[in-house]
């Protein structure tokens, strides 16, 4: 009989780094698909506020809000026995202060099954981080092009300056959070970044030098319309789905489903 997995603790996300090994994180909102995430052997799963754009339709992930965030991260938080469960912390509950960033941040520990929070900032959000660390709540950063940032930063840009860069991951760093994505930046500058912490740095269009990465499962599987440059997609079930969806339709027009063996 198999040893059963073990679950993955914000520790062992450090223990990979120091070992060389690389870091697997895809994103989830629903109980199925984190279920297989989970079986097939991801390290990490991010109930993120990108389900703001890819679940709900909408142009940003501004208007995702704290009850939603939990929504999903409840249906992941029980699919999941294995995988460590990151929960963004959705704008602004983050932004307001570190009394109700620690409020968000307990409710979503309490009222789900997932161990740890990511928010966007760097240097101006250290404090933050400190104090969601101080009260016992671990935290990964989130640095680089900041999706919840998108209206001050004019759009979705690669970002490019690397002295800022590397203050906010230090910032990051020293303020406690066992890890820090990297976002939409010049690999060089992640590959810099990648070796100057001691943490690990998880990549998303950050290039190939990052401890681990991430992507959003509706891009990896081909579900998106346009995906970004820095998405491989390793299926393409838009197609797959379409298709079986209008396979479906002519069967049941043709009066061929559902026939003798799908009746009792």
């Amino acid at each position: 009989m198999a040893a059963p997995k073990k679950k993955i603790t914000v520790n062992d996300f450090i223990d990979l780094k120091r070992q060389g090994q690389r870091i697997t994180m895809l994103t989830a909102y629903d109980f199925t698909t984190a279920k297989i995430l989970d079986q097939a052997g991801v390290n990490g799963i991010l109930v993120g506020d990108s389900l703001g754009m890819v679940v709900q339709g909408r142009e940003t992930t501004l208007k995702v809000s704290l009850d939603e965030i939990i929504y999903h991260a409840e249906m992941v938080g029980r699919a999941v026995e294995h995988s460590l469960i990151v929960v963004d912390l959705p704008f602004p509950t983050h932004l307001v202060g570190d009394y109700e960033a620690i409020a968000a941040a307990a409710r979503v520990l309490k009222e789900t099954e997932c161990q740890t929070v990511k928010l966007e900032g760097g240097v101006r959000q250290a404090g933050t981080i400190a104090a969601l660390v101080s009260a016992g709540i671990p935290v990964m950063g989130h640095i680089g092009l900041q999706p919840q940032s998108v209206l001050t930063m004019g759009g979705y840009k690669v970002q490019r300056d690397e002295e800022q860069l590397l203050a906010d991951a230090k910032a990051v760093e020293s303020a406690g959070a066992f890890s820090v994505v990297l976002e939409c930046m010049e690999a060089a500058i992640a590959a810099k970044i990648t070796e100057a912490l001691s943490i690990p740095t998880i990549g998303i269009g950050a290039g190939e030098h990052c401890d681990g990465q991430i992507l959003v499962i509706n891009d990896l599987l081909g579900l998106t319309d346009s995906p970004p440059r820095f998405v491989k997609e390793y299926a393409q079930l838009r197609n797959t789905i379409g298709d079986a969806v209008s396979q479906y339709c002519q069967d049941v027009q043709t009066k061929t489903f559902p026939d003798s063996s799908n009746s009792y």
